[in-house]
């Protein structure tokens, strides 16, 4: 499987398109500059099966309308966030004026517990990292060595808790007991900034001192 990273959006959010050999692919936080993923995919002849997310914030929820209606594909997103994509004000989008407001249609598909999950020849474990926000999740999969983890895990850091239902215990919580348990060689894919390893945030982020 490869993954290729493509940051949008004023925030430079991480947009992560994962793809088999057969060109099928799926699609995770699909923040803003829907045209610049658009042309991605189509340069490279992908062909989506889902949109999923690891959270609703604006900055990973942005092109979600757009993507969905061009390629005719379903959206998942953790129940406990359903509502977010309709409104701008639990999705943070109306707290800045340099922002504009973002609001959609309903996802297709709503997450309520950790599973495993298929689509298409894609099988990962749902994980659920909450803190950063109530319905934060994370997608780990194992043949790849490598775990979605949204803005949970960054290198060098971790989420900030300081927004509207955020939980700096809950995230703490979250990453040790979810993340820095799968093998230190697996590849962290971050909503911000590089990737990085578990084995590599064990033994240098200033944030997990003590884990």
């Amino acid at each position: 499987m490869k993954w290729n990273q493509i940051p949008l959006g004023p925030l430079q959010t991480n947009c992560y398109v994962l793809s088999k050999k057969d060109n099928s692919c799926l699609i995770f936080d699909p923040g803003e500059e829907s045209d610049k993923l658009s042309d991605f995919i189509s340069r490279n002849q992908l062909k989506p099966h889902a949109i999923i997310l690891t959270h609703a914030h604006f900055d990973h929820i942005g092109a979600v309308e757009d993507i969905k209606e061009e390629f005719g594909i379903p959206v998942y997103i953790h129940k406990k966030e359903a509502d977010w994509l309709l409104d701008p004000a639990l999705n943070g989008s109306l707290r800045y004026e340099m922002i504009k407001n973002v609001s959609g249609k309903p996802a297709d598909y709503f997450i309520s517990e950790e599973q495993e999950m298929t689509i298409g020849d894609f099988t990962f474990q749902i994980l659920e990292t909450p803190g950063h926000s109530p319905g934060s999740l994370s997608f780990y999969f194992q043949d790849s060595d490598l775990v979605i983890a949204g803005d949970a895990l960054f290198n060098g850091s971790i989420g900030r808790t300081d927004l509207p239902f955020g939980n700096h215990n809950q995230l703490i919580k979250s990453i040790h007991d979810k993340l820095l348990i799968l093998p230190e060689e697996t590849i962290v894919l971050s909503g911000h900034g590089p990737a990085t390893t578990i084995g590599q945030e064990m033994d240098s982020n200033p944030f997990l001192n003590g884990f």
